[in-house]
């Protein structure tokens, strides 16, 4: 397939537009810098698309550091279900997309995961597919060079354009594959949960996966709470990682010791002089807030994720087994199937259903723990499976082969 190209300065974007519609899909990549900043930098978007009646492919590089960029023509298409948007791994791209442009994604199949699927790992690098399954190597060879610099250079834009050119026929043989297979709408059933990709930091967990946040009472915990929306609100003034404004282990340090001084505030590791000369005061006032601010309600029985039990381990690892002799068999990659966390919930999540007491019309094990193993096709393959393991309706054995059986 032939291409042509347009420089990242002036983009045809009204053409581009036009073009992805009456073809009905696009790939795009993005270049970005996330060093120093409280927020990653989107600093270039590639674009391509096929001409169908002549199979030429037009590529655009579009510089959203333009100040006087007009995307409307770009949104339009990227937010139009009509049109297909491909991606590579395209999680982060498509939440940098989404944030910097305030626009949606939408129709995203990406062909990382779509490999997963195909019988490829489920962590498949883009050259890796271009290799395997076009025959195509390319050089990767600008990946680390200034994004954000100006003007792009040669070989950043020809390393751009590249990232875009075979993105589309590598879609189209995963798509060949999979439907060979009956697994087209399991790929793309799994590319939805990419619509709502963000890059927005959300507190709760920001403050859940604090180191020994767990440890702290309950005034600890509210000090240690302001400190993260303090932190954050500073970070993202000044657009600086929230690590070099305060770090997670001084935090909780701060939150611990509740200081209402510079000096004390001096005696806590980990709390630099420069944050001491420049914020020692915003410091202070936020310990003083959490003070003053009330603890937060504690999660219902029903929110709380069940906690594990000693009972629990080898039943995690049974139910591990099932899930790793069905994604052995259908060829799939298990991380696709289950993480070790989902398995815990299950299972602990059955073992407290089944120790409800039963009432008419209330299964025991009901439909299981809010986890994706239990959801859509991860459910039709092996979900429903594992809780009739765990209900004692199906059973596992060494076949003489070596293999794992099942049986009811």
């Amino acid at each position: 397939m032939s291409e042509t190209a347009c420089a990242a300065e002036e983009p045809d974007l009204l053409g581009f537009a036009s073009a992805a519609r009456a073809s009905g899909r696009i790939a795009l990549d993005t270049e970005f810098m996330g060093e120093g900043r409280y927020r990653t930098l989107l600093c270039l978007v590639a674009l391509a698309v096929s001409d169908r009646a002549d199979e030429t492919q037009r590529i655009e590089l579009v510089d959203p550091l333009v100040e006087d960029l007009d995307p409307t023509p770009l949104t339009g298409v990227l937010a139009d279900p009509a049109v297909q948007v491909v991606v590579h791994a395209g999680r982060q791209d498509v939440a940098l997309i989404r944030r910097h442009f305030d626009t949606e994604v939408r129709n995203v199949f990406d062909t990382q995961v779509a490999a997963g699927f195909a019988g490829m790992g489920a962590q498949t690098s883009y050259e890796s597919l271009l290799a395997e399954m076009l025959g195509v190597r390319v050089a990767k060879s600008a990946s680390f060079t200034r994004w954000d610099a100006r003007p792009l250079s040669a070989e950043q834009r020809a390393y751009a354009r590249e990232d875009v050119v075979h993105l589309l026929e590598l879609a189209r043989e995963l798509e060949r594959r999979l439907v060979e297979l009956g697994r087209l709408e399991w790929a793309r059933e799994e590319c939805e949960s990419l619509e709502r990709a963000s890059d927005e930091r959300a507190l709760e967990t920001v403050f859940a996966r604090l180191p020994r946040v767990r440890g702290l009472n309950a005034g600890a915990r509210t000090i240690a709470q302001e400190l993260v929306e303090w932190r954050e609100r500073t970070a993202a003034s000044q657009d600086r990682p929230v690590q070099s404004v305060l770090s997670d282990a001084a935090l909780v340090e701060i939150a611990k010791r509740k200081p209402v001084s510079t000096r004390e505030l001096e005696q806590i590791r980990g709390v630099n002089a420069g944050s001491l000369r420049r914020r020692a005061g915003e410091l202070l006032e936020a310990v003083r807030r959490g003070h003053e601010r009330p603890p937060a309600d504690p999660p219902s029985a029903e929110e709380r994720p069940p906690p594990p039990g000693p009972e629990d381990a080898p039943l995690i690892a049974l139910a591990e087994a099932l899930v790793r002799a069905r994604a052995r068999e259908a060829g799939l990659a298990y991380e696709l199937l289950a993480a070790r966390a989902d398995l815990q919930a299950i299972v602990a999540e059955h073992r407290l259903r089944r120790r409800r007491p039963r009432v008419a019309g209330n299964d025991a094990s009901g439909t299981g723990a809010d986890v994706r193993t239990l959801r859509g096709w991860r459910r039709e393959l092996v979900g429903a499976e594992l809780l009739d393991l765990l209900d004692g309706r199906l059973s596992l054995s060494v076949g003489s082969d070596g293999k794992l059986r099942v049986s009811q």
